[in-house]
């Protein structure tokens, strides 16, 4: 059913733990040719967090990067015609691409689920934030222009005690009650939680180019 803490756009963090699971189905049902989200297991073997890694960036893109799932031994999906996605995947070129990895964290402060990344590149070097900025959608560009330190942070990710990016979880809730306020019967439901990720990457992503596959967005 329905929570009280989704009609204020947040999630416990039990919920939490069922909507990563709901997504990871959808995902690797919806979506099985791309490279599947998982599941990591902190030390504790209580708390977790969702993993999708060797995603591909090309640089030389004239507007903006999106990003794009490879294959194994980080070959682009494109490099097979079937079943790929023109709306979420990209022509990558090979000369001079960008690695990232996305986590996404719940945020016990914020009550709401936070995106960590971090990219490098095909020789494994860590890329400096003017790089990486050059990759984001111009929308993304105008954000980080108008309050960088408040929009994109760096700090110490929270199980593997290294630096990575976040996107600051301010604001997350307002938007995403927004969202539930304006689909009742879906808060109601209790259909909310399972697709609370959904929702929330289909905005969140497309400020680091990624886009949710068309067949996932149609669940919401």
């Amino acid at each position: 059913m329905g929570t009280k803490e989704e009609a204020q756009g947040t999630l416990s963090s039990t919920d939490f733990g069922v909507a990563a699971s709901a997504f990871i189905l959808n995902w690797n049902t919806i979506c099985s040719s791309f490279p599947p989200w998982t599941w990591v297991l902190s030390h504790h073997q209580v708390e977790g967090y969702l993993s999708l890694e060797n995603i591909l960036l090309s640089s030389t893109q004239e507007e903006h990067g999106e990003l794009s799932c490879p294959g194994p031994g980080k070959h682009s999906l494109q490099e097979d015609p079937i079943d790929v996605d023109d709306a979420t995947l990209v022509h990558i070129n090979p000369c001079k691409v960008h690695y990232y990895d996305l986590h996404i964290i719940y945020c016990n402060s914020y009550r709401v689920p936070v995106l960590y990344f971090r990219a490098y590149d095909s020789d494994g070097e860590p890329l400096e934030f003017d790089e990486i900025e050059k990759d984001l959608p111009a929308y993304s560009k105008k954000a980080l222009s108008d309050s960088k330190w408040t929009f994109i942070t760096q700090e110490e990710h929270p199980y593997l005690n290294r630096p990575w990016y976040k996107l600051h979880p301010c604001g997350t809730s307002e938007w995403m009650k927004l969202l539930f306020h304006a689909d009742d019967a879906l808060a109601k439901t209790g259909v909310a939680i399972e697709l609370y990720l959904v929702a929330w990457l289909s905005v969140v992503g497309h400020v680091v180019g990624l886009r949710i596959p068309f067949e996932m967005m149609k669940q919401l």
